[in-house]
């Protein structure tokens, strides 16, 4: 098969799967099942675009290598979703909010707002296949550099998804703020360590030293990846959303924590109480 038959394929297919989240949604009224969704779906076509053989007898080790990872991330994420909207019996809030701002329009729109995160999969996909078709015969350093960033993000959004989850559960930390672990660190760990995943797909499409041109392509991963969640349907919703129920608490905790890069808390901040 061709390069341009498996873009196609790709594309073709998660316009159709967002479509059937969209069903999936307004037919349960659980808008939660879309993020699942979406992530099996970038999982499932980005495992497709890596082992699809573009080019003849060029990297097949590569390919599974990369096919592995996207299938790794994939399901730990999607199956953390599935738990997550099977436990809660709220809606996503950053949904729920759509659903306030948009009223009776909320179906359509929402139809085409998950065609837009069709598109946003498509070029991560694109990231994936841009990694899995390095030519190069051997691994090098960053496939290597890949790998080590991959378990890295992989293990610190399961850490901190746990810990977020364990602090939650605790009845005494009702109406509170998370700030134990990697969550003192950074306010959203888990949007950090998503997107440095994106970054290990550059480290292998690109390679060290850079000899593979194409691989750039792969920068779309991390650069849209941050974009969304730093400026779009990350941060900004879910904050929206802790500064109307957490009020105060989670201002000190703005003021203390970085937003989005992990790093020590601000002093000045810690001094005026938390």
């Amino acid at each position: 098969m061709g390069v341009v038959p498996a873009i196609v394929i790709a594309a073709v297919g998660l316009a159709v799967t967002m479509a059937l989240a969209w069903l999936v949604a307004i037919r349960s009224g659980r808008s939660g099942w879309v993020d699942a969704i979406w992530s099996f779906s970038v999982g499932v076509f980005g495992v497709f675009t890596a082992l699809v053989p573009v080019v003849e007898a060029v990297g097949h080790e590569r390919r599974w290598l990369v096919a592995f990872l996207a299938l790794a991330w994939s399901l730990r994420l999607g199956i953390h979703i599935v738990m997550r909207t099977l436990g809660d019996g709220r809606d996503d809030p950053r949904y729920s909010q759509l659903k306030q701002e948009w009223g009776s329009d909320f179906p359509a729109r929402l139809f085409w707002f998950l065609q837009i995160q069709a598109a946003a999969a498509f070029l991560l996909v694109l990231s994936i296949m841009a990694a899995a078709h390095n030519p190069s015969p051997a691994f090098g350093i960053g496939d290597w550099a890949g790998i080590v960033l991959m378990l890295v993000a992989v293990g610190g959004e399961a850490l901190a998804d746990r810990q977020l989850k364990a602090f939650r559960t605790d009845p005494g930390n009702k109406g509170k703020v998370c700030d134990i672990g990697l969550w003192g660190l950074s306010r959203h760990p888990n949007y950090f360590f998503e997107w440095l995943s994106w970054v290990a797909y550059v480290a292998i499409a690109v390679g060290a030293p850079a000899a593979y041109p194409w691989g750039f392509a792969a920068l779309a991963g991390p650069v849209l990846m941050y974009w969304l969640l730093v400026h779009v349907s990350g941060i900004p919703p879910l904050e929206a959303h802790m500064l109307r129920s957490r009020g105060d608490r989670f201002r000190r905790y703005q003021a203390r924590v970085n937003a989005f890069w992990p790093g020590a808390p601000k002093t000045v901040a810690v001094n005026q109480g938390s």
